[in-house]
C-alpha cells in the first residue's frame, strides 16, 4: 500500500509538470489578429499577426518601430503573409506563397519586406538574403490614433498599417 500511494504521488506530480497537462492559458498582452481578402483575380491574401499595444509608451523610442531598423511589424512571432496566386504589390510581382512581413521605419518612408523564412520570432533570425520583395511606401498621419496596431484590407486591395498616429499602405492586384 505504501508503495501504491508513493507511486501515485510520483505519477500526479508528473502530471502537473508536464507541459502537455498545464497548458498556459493566460491571453498574451499582443493578442493574435488577422485579416483576410479575396481579390478580384481570385488570388486570397491573408496577414496573421500579432496586435501589440502603446500603452503610454512613445513609437520608436521606447516601442519599436525604431527608425532605420527591421521590424516584424508586430510582436511575437513575425507577421506571416500569405497568397493563394501570384501578384503584385503596388505593381511588383509576389509569387504565391507565405512570406514573413517585415517593415523598416524612416521619416518620410517606410519599406516593406516580403521574407521568405515565414516561420521565425520576431526579427532576430531575420536574413536580408532571404528577402523575396521589398517596396517603399509613402509615411502618413493616421487619422485616428490607433492603440493596438491593425492591419485593414479593402475591397480595392489596398492595405494599410495603423499604430500610433502612424498610417503606410501598399495596394495589391
Amino acid at each position: 500500500m505504501k508503495y501504491l500511494f508513493s507511486f501515485a504521488m510520483l505519477l500526479g506530480s508528473f502530471m502537473l509538470t508536464n507541459p502537455a497537462h498545464s497548458q498556459d492559458t493566460k491571453p498574451r498582452p499582443s493578442p493574435p489578429a488577422a485579416v483576410a481578402i479575396k481579390l478580384a483575380s481570385g488570388a486570397e491574401v491573408s496577414i496573421s499577426y500579432s496586435q501589440p499595444s502603446v500603452k503610454g509608451r512613445t513609437i520608436g523610442k521606447d516601442l519599436e518601430p525604431k527608425e532605420g531598423q527591421v521590424w516584424r511589424t508586430g510582436a511575437n512571432e513575425a507577421t506571416v503573409f500569405e497568397t493563394t496566386k501570384d501578384i503584385t504589390v503596388d505593381g511588383k510581382s509576389l509569387p504565391a506563397g507565405k512570406y514573413s512581413l517585415f517593415t523598416i521605419a524612416g521619416q518620410d518612408n517606410w519599406t516593406i519586406i516580403f521574407n521568405k523564412t515565414w516561420k521565425q520570432w520576431g526579427a532576430y533570425d531575420y536574413k536580408q538574403a532571404e528577402d523575396v520583395l521589398r517596396i517603399d511606401v509613402k509615411a502618413q498621419k493616421a487619422p485616428a490614433f490607433a492603440e493596438k496596431m491593425t492591419f485593414d484590407i479593402k475591397d480595392n486591395g489596398k492595405v494599410s498599417l495603423l499604430w500610433g498616429d502612424h498610417k503606410i499602405g501598399f495596394t495589391l492586384k
